[in-house]
């Protein structure tokens, strides 16, 4: 069982920065006040209490973005991510109105680059129900990975449950993986070798998602670069040591979890559901198929830490290339603020694994 909320609080205050309890302990208020106890959700209230950040043409920080629709059927959009080619502008020397960037048409009819570029597809988390490609913390952490990787951002707004349950959100991720690898300025390299370098990634739900895509990917032979999972998504009926051992303790209950996965799976499925737990009873072992690498990135303070360990040494054992990053004591979202050791040196090695898998 959790202990006090007191003692839940005063706990997580010695580990985690302040800014980073502040953000993360008023992002579990609001969520707590939008799950109903019925299974419903108050989407309306959700979108007026998200933060968001608007796409900008023009660079800040050396980047711009923009929102573009590559489904009119189901209205799926990405918000399209890309370092300035203004010198100074990539520098972070000119921003705004004073800062130079391509026409967004004319960046989308570009021929492939001769010069090789990573394209992160990316996921955002949320558990399946929360924030969007537009929230700030998200924005934020792809414009991180754009100057970082000094390639191309796209992010995904997939649809949301639970009115939207399994496989909307793998469906979308589909179709997102299926646009980039079609697009001829997405592509990069010479000649026979000028193909999009895609790496998928994802927090939470998104890190989730991000493996289906990948098991997708493997079966249909599409490469994949790289999966980058950041406190992977993965549940099970049978609780782990951790899951016990943390329920309540920083940021996040098992009651919690519960509910998202009873929003997201179909409504007759337990949480051994191949989409919960990939590895599970009812899942899918992986030998044999062309599964790209994975970097793993665990946070040791995240009661699912046990599954995406889990996780990890299940593709280990299907022979696939996988590398773990145990941050034993960091907690959920410690990526989305530059304020810890923990995050620049994650950071590090998502940098070292987007260079050494690009090719």
């Amino acid at each position: 069982m959790a202990g006090s909320d007191e003692v839940n609080r005063n706990e997580c205050k010695t580990v985690v920065p302040i800014h980073t309890f502040v953000l993360i302990s008023n992002y579990k208020l609001s969520y707590n006040i939008l799950r109903r106890a019925d299974g419903s959700f108050e989407r309306s209230l959700a979108e007026y209490l998200d933060r968001r950040t608007d796409a900008n043409a023009r660079p800040i920080e050396g980047v711009s973005s923009f929102d573009y629709v590559i489904d009119q059927s189901i209205g799926l959009e990405v918000r399209i991510y890309r370092a300035a080619e203004n010198g100074a502008a990539a520098a972070g020397e000119v921003e705004g109105a004073a800062a130079v960037t391509r026409p967004i048409l004319e960046f989308l009819t570009d021929a492939p680059a001769a010069e090789p570029f990573p394209v992160i597809i990316f996921f955002h988390g949320g558990s399946f129900v929360h924030s969007s490609t537009s929230s700030t913390i998200y924005d934020s952490l792809c414009r991180r990975f754009v100057r970082l990787c000094k390639g191309v951002v796209v992010s995904v707004n997939y649809r949301r449950a639970p009115e939207h349950r399994y496989p909307c959100a793998y469906d979308d991720g589909w179709a997102a993986l299926k646009w980039v690898v079609s697009q001829p300025f997405l592509r990069s390299g010479v000649g026979e070798d000028a193909r999009a370098r895609v790496f998928l990634s994802g927090d939470s739900s998104g890190g989730n998602i991000a493996h289906h895509v990948a098991v997708r990917a493997a079966d249909e032979g599409i490469k994949i670069c790289g999966n980058i999972l950041l406190n992977a998504m993965f549940g099970g009926t049978e609780r782990t040591e951790s899951e016990r051992r943390l329920d309540g303790k920083y940021f996040v209950t098992l009651q919690d979890r519960d509910w998202y996965w009873k929003a997201y799976l179909p409504e007759d499925a337990d949480r051994d559901h191949p989409a919960c737990n990939p590895f599970g009873p009812n899942g899918r072992r992986l030998g044999g198929i062309p599964f790209t690498k994975s970097l793993i990135i665990v946070s040791g303070l995240d009661l699912t830490c046990d599954r995406q360990l889990g996780y990890a040494e299940a593709l280990r054992e299907d022979g696939h290339d996988v590398k773990v990053v145990h941050r034993e004591n960091a907690t959920v979202g410690f990526y989305l603020l530059p304020n810890t050791n923990h995050y620049h040196e994650v950071m590090e090695e998502i940098s070292d694994f987007l260079n050494a898998n690009l090719y």
